[in-house]
Order: C-alpha cells, then sequence, then structure tokens
C-alpha cells in the first residue's frame, strides 16, 4: 500500500490500477457493475453513527455544523455548557472522546443476534475525524482520543462472525461544514491548510445548486486519497457515501474512486457494491439508496434504505425520540417485498457502549428473524408486492410518522418452491383473506392461478385451516396470537 501522506504518489497509484484493470472511469465501463448475490440476500444490515459528536451527545450528528451557527440550539447549548467557541471549539471535544468501554467482540455478537448481515461503520464523517487509523491526518482515533482504530478493529470481530465490513464516507460535505465558523470570533480561523482538522471551512453553498462554489482541486485529491485509503486499509464490502458527491466538480473524482474500488475488488476476488443518492452515479453502475424512506412500489432494480430507530439524531442523544421495534420490523417487510434491503442505525454513546434502547430494538428484531428469517433473507420478489389498503408515502425523510397497518396489509416473498404472506398487522380474531391469491378465472390473468399444497405459520405450532374462493384464500389460524408480523409458508405446486 502507497503511504498516503505522499499524495502525488498515491494519486499515480490509483491511475495506474484503474490502467491496468477491467473497469475504466467512465459510466460505460462502470455500469458492467454487477450487484453482489451476498448484498442482494443480505436484506437487513446494521449502521453505525459513532464519533466525537456523540461527546456533547446534544442535537444530532451535525453538532460540529450547528454548534457555529449563530443563535441555533446548538451554539446556545454550546456556550452554556462549554462556553465561548474562541476558547473551547468541537476540536477540544476530542480529548474527551475515549471509548473507554468500547469492545468490538461485544458490538459483532449484538448485531449477530439482531440478524444484520452487513455492518456499515461511519469511517468519517462530515466533522472530519476519521474513525480509523490513517496516514493522511493526526486527526484520527488511532492517533487522537481512543487511540485505537475502530474500523479495524471492528472488521476483526465482524470477520469471526462472517459479516462484512462496510464503511461509509461523508467527507466531502467536510468542504464546507465547519465554515460558519469563520463568521465570529471562534477558533476557526484562517490560514488552513491539508492536514489541519477544520479545513477548508469554506461558505455554505446552497445545497440544491450544483455547480457552483466547487471544491478546490486539492481538496478533491485529498478525499480521493482518504477513501482510497479505506479500501486498501479495511476492504469494505461496500462503500457508502452521503448526498454531496452528487456536485458536478465531484464527478470525475467520483468515477476514480469507483474505477478502482472495482478493479481492487477484481484483484482481492471479493463482491463488492457502492451507494449513493439522488443521481450521483449513473443508474446501474451503483446501488441508489433512499434515505430515511422508502418506495411505494415494488422495483425492477435492487435498492436500500437507510435510516435510524431514533427519528431525530443519527448519533446518540440525551434525548433520542425512539421508534418501536415493530415499526422496523414491518418496514423491513415492506422494502424486501419491494426488493430492497433496510440498513438500520444505532448510535453509541461515547465512551462506546450501545444504549439500551438501541439494543432492545436491535434484539427484539432479531427474535423476530430467528423465527421469519426465511422470509427475507435470500428471498425475491413475486408478481406484485403486496396488498391492503395503507398507503406508503414515497420519498426520503418520510420515516417520521408512524404507519398505521390493518390485517388487510399483506407483503409478498418468494424463497425456493415457497411463497411467503407476511401479514403486517395480525387480526385478533386469527381470520385472513388473502385476495392475490383467490381462485380466478386464468383467463383473467390472475396474479396466481396455480395449486396451493399446504400452508404453515412461521414460528408456531397451529396447523391453520384455508380454503380459496374467488374472492380471496380464507386462513384461519385462532391459537395465534402476535403483536408482531405474521408470516404463512404457502407451499406452491
Amino acid at each position: 500500500m502507497v503511504n498516503p501522506n505522499n499524495m502525488q504518489e498515491y494519486l499515480n497509484e490509483i491511475d495506474a490500477v484503474i490502467k491496468k484493470g477491467p473497469f475504466e472511469d467512465s459510466w460505460e465501463s462502470l455500469s458492467q457493475f454487477k450487484l453482489p448475490d451476498w448484498y442482494r440476500n443480505a436484506k437487513f444490515g446494521i449502521f453505525i453513527h459513532w464519533g466525537v459528536y456523540s461527546v456533547p451527545a446534544f442535537g444530532s450528528e451535525w453538532y460540529s455544523r450547528n454548534m457555529y451557527v449563530q443563535g441555533s440550539k446548538e451554539y446556545e447549548h454550546h456556550l452554556k455548557t462549554y462556553g465561548e467557541h474562541k476558547e473551547f471549539g468541537y476540536k477540544d471535544f476530542i480529548p474527551l472522546f475515549k471509548a473507554e468501554k468500547f469492545d468490538a467482540d461485544e458490538w459483532a455478537e449484538l448485531f449477530e443476534e439482531a440478524g444484520a448481515r452487513y455492518v456499515m461503520p461511519v469511517a468519517e464523517h462530515h466533522d472530519g475525524f476519521q474513525m480509523y487509523k490513517s496516514d493522511i491526518s493526526k486527526y484520527n482515533a488511532y492517533d487522537m482520543g481512543p487511540k485505537r482504530d475502530i474500523l479495524g478493529e471492528l472488521g476483526e470481530s465482524l470477520h469471526k462472525r462472517n459479516i462484512p465490513l462496510c464503511a461509509s464516507s461523508h467527507r466531502i460535505e467536510h468542504w464546507f461544514f465547519m465554515g460558519h465558523g469563520k463568521e465570529f470570533d471562534s477558533d476557526i480561523k484562517e490560514p488552513l491548510e491539508r492536514g489541519d482538522f477544520y479545513w477548508a471551512a469554506m461558505p455554505e453553498p446552497d445545497h440544491q445548486d450544483l455547480y457552483s462554489p466547487s471544491p478546490s482541486k486539492e481538496f478533491l485529491e485529498d478525499w480521493l486519497v482518504r477513501t482510497c485509503e479505506i479500501v486498501d486499509r479495511y476492504r469494505p464490502r461496500i462503500v457508502y457515501f452521503d448526498w454531496w458527491i452528487q456536485h458536478h466538480s465531484v464527478k470525475p473524482y467520483l468515477k476514480k474512486f469507483a474505477a478502482y474500488y472495482y478493479n481492487r475488488a477484481v484483484e482481492w476476488d471479493i463482491e463488492v457494491a457502492i451507494n449513493y443518492k439522488h443521481d450521483a452515479f449513473m443508474f446501474g453502475s451503483a446501488v441508489v439508496d433512499i434515505e430515511r424512506g422508502q418506495f411505494a412500489e415494488q422495483k425492477p432494480y435492487f435498492w436500500q434504505t437507510d435510516t435510524s430507530v431514533a427519528k431525530n439524531s443519527w448519533c446518540y442523544t440525551e434525548n433520542n425520540d425512539y421508534k418501536k421495534a415493530n415499526e422496523m420490523i414491518c418496514d423491513l417487510v415492506d422494502i424486501v417485498s419491494k426488493n430492497g434491503t433496510l440498513m438500520l442505525n444505532v448510535g453509541p454513546k461515547a465512551d462506546g457502549t450501545i444504549p439500551e434502547e438501541d439494543r432492545h430494538i436491535l434484539l427484539e428484531i432479531g427474535e423476530w428473524l430467528k423465527l421469519n428469517g426465511e422470509a427475507i433473507y435470500g428471498s425475491k420478489v413475486w408478481r406484485k408486492f403486496g396488498e391492503g389498503p395503507t398507503n406508503i408515502e414515497e420519498g426520503q425523510f418520510t420515516d417520521s410518522k408512524s404507519k398505521q397497518f390493518t390485517p388487510e396489509d399483506i407483503r409478498f416473498t418468494v424463497n425456493g418452491s415457497c411463497l411467503y404472506a407476511t401479514v403486517l398487522e395480525f387480526p385478533h380474531d386469527g381470520r385472513v383473506k388473502i385476495k392475490s391469491l383467490a381462485e380466478q378465472d386464468a383467463s383473467k390473468l390472475p396474479h396466481f392461478h396455480g395449486i396451493i399444497n399446504d400452508i404453515s405459520i412461521l414460528g408456531f405450532h397451529e396447523k391453520p385451516t384455508w380454503h380459496r374462493t374467488e374472492e380471496a384464500l380464507e386462513i384461519t389460524a385462532e391459537k395465534v396470537n402476535s403483536d408482531k408480523p405474521v408470516v404463512f409458508k404457502i407451499w406452491i405446486d
């Protein structure tokens, strides 16, 4: 591995890898990307937002930006709690970020119990603090704060359990993330140079403007080398990017990174993928991600939702507004039925412990998956994703509203010779009608005109009774009582 501190040498190595590999840095070439089978089959992953922002544990993971926005609740909280910004800035939280109780094996065991099939720690968030050993900047968890290679330790623990390590980079937004600190007398002052923690701290742009202003060539090259360093050092199976990489100035470097990463994967004989938002990548060259939301209908392409156990923040805060585990299970079933995968975020405390609320949600999901996993893992979509009256609001940032499902809301998946019908809200009387499986005239192109051999209920011993009419497949399971989705396994000939 080339020393990342020698910028030009690393850039030359990136070009050499692209030149000799099967992928070139063009959309035409990158469109030959093939989705890994392991990723398509995984269906459920864990996202982790943990870093220096976990020390103040106030507001959200955007504390490093918002504490410098005069008049914001974070700004006022910072003055009241820590004093003036020129005396105590964001950098002064680093020595307080000790992670003294961080146990990678304990985390990996929890994620395994939760049923996760991949884990995505944030390698570097917008604040610019690297959660891994780096030769690029001393502002990393190995040289400062915890003085541990967090990403590396977790990767080793996950490897023992055959859970793929992934990594997310939110670095590109650092170009402007600390810029408000220059608007008053704070600890963010010029001159700022590459290697400085706050560099570049430029004025915050209109996030909808994808053309101007643009990050400098030096910053973009630094971004590219930082991201390639993560790939070379940890070989993550997925690399996730946040939104601002769609800026036009980033595109050439984004294509270079993708070609480099995909070529390295070929060299190492591993299957990898990239997550992106909006239209940062040419469609088909990576996997699209929907933040805090999902699609209303089934898609012909594989996609991902990333959301959090808390509605208000991705990181731990003292007043997190937590969702219910059952909400997340219903979302998981709905997303998988539409050809998607769910990546659920947790926010550890600064000392490295995972809050009890997060743990409880994960373990509750894991218990459900232990009984019903065959309807999720490795499953494929059916002719339709489901049926029922409850509409899913499509798009980003729609997860703040809890969905009220009914016994008529059913989702379908297929695995092997079985069709799985998951009832999202099981009726108290145990009577379920599945309209999509009615006995219909084949000339009318029904959704199903085949032979049902048998039906069982995952996780329950009761043998249901059933019959088909022209209106529905009617199933009765009077002894089944559950506050979570119930899965019917339907054997089809």
